[in-house]
């Protein structure tokens, strides 16, 4: 029991590991909850040595000793610790008013917003000013639209290619084919043949007088086969030279099945 009670009575001088393997688990848990730390447990920093501070007036010599007169060196005067800041504190609420006060003080009759102190209002109000309005501006609806194109189709196949020009209400005025100029059978569907006939197309246009009825033409191409690429060589070369700056829209009406009956079988070459 002596025993027993010595350690119970001494558990606070001694240290937290050692006082674990002394008390049982739930003793050692409450008396954590229960007890504030002892000195014994907290850390003790270590000492400093210390330090002899001394004292600036007894060492300092004649010629350094703060004079009595006021009207002594300012830069002296104001290293004393006595001395209080000459510059008083300004809360967040006092500078936004002196913000103001200097706006309004500083405020010119210029459209322009100054350049000291501007603010968010002064920038809007000029650019209010010098943006138009909009209810003044013309809006999309009042302008007259567009006069309808004239329509360069060009339907290019893997066998053939054929070329179409319409006036605005889509009545034909020139349709051929690479068959009309004289390519036969496998030849029609090639290069070359799309080349040839879109050249040819452009001589009958510059002829025939048809540059003067169109001012805006608009291509429609269709489909992927040689004559797509070859046609589109011949208005970016020299032979529509006189065709290209009227083209206003370039447009693709290739068809897109959806769903539908079933498609004919491929041909087996």
């Amino acid at each position: 029991m002596d025993r027993l009670g010595s350690k119970a009575l001494s558990y606070r001088s001694i240290c937290t590991q050692c006082r674990r393997r002394l008390l049982p688990r739930r003793a050692f848990l409450r008396q954590l909850s229960t007890s504030t730390p002892s000195s014994a447990d907290a850390p003790h920093p270590p000492r400093q040595p210390p330090v002899d501070i001394p004292d600036l007036k007894s060492s300092a010599p004649a010629s350094m000793e703060q004079p009595t007169d006021q009207t002594a060196s300012p830069s002296i005067a104001s290293t004393s610790s006595e001395a209080p800041d000459p510059r008083p504190e300004k809360s967040l609420p006092s500078m936004i008013t002196g913000i103001y006060q200097a706006q309004s003080n500083n405020k010119t009759t210029s459209d322009k917003p100054s350049a000291l102190g501007d603010t968010m209002n002064s920038i809007l109000g000029w650019a209010s000013k010098n943006t138009p309005d909009a209810t003044s501006s013309r809006s999309i609806a009042e302008y007259p639209p567009l006069p309808e194109p004239h329509h360069l189709h060009v339907y290019s196949t893997k066998h053939n290619t054929h070329i179409t020009l319409t006036k605005p209400n889509r009545d034909a005025i020139l349709s051929v084919s690479a068959g009309t100029i004289g390519f036969r059978k496998a030849a029609r569907g090639t290069y070359d043949a799309g080349y040839q006939l879109g050249a040819y197309v452009m001589g009958r246009i510059q002829q025939q007088g048809l540059l003067t009825q169109i001012q805006s033409l608009e291509v429609v191409l269709r489909d992927f086969g040689p004559g797509r690429e070859a046609v589109s060589k011949v208005l970016l070369g020299s032979e529509g030279r006189n065709l290209r700056g009227r083209v206003v829209r370039v447009c693709d009406a290739t068809r897109l099945k959806f769903g539908g009956t079933r498609g004919k079988k491929a041909r087996r070459l």
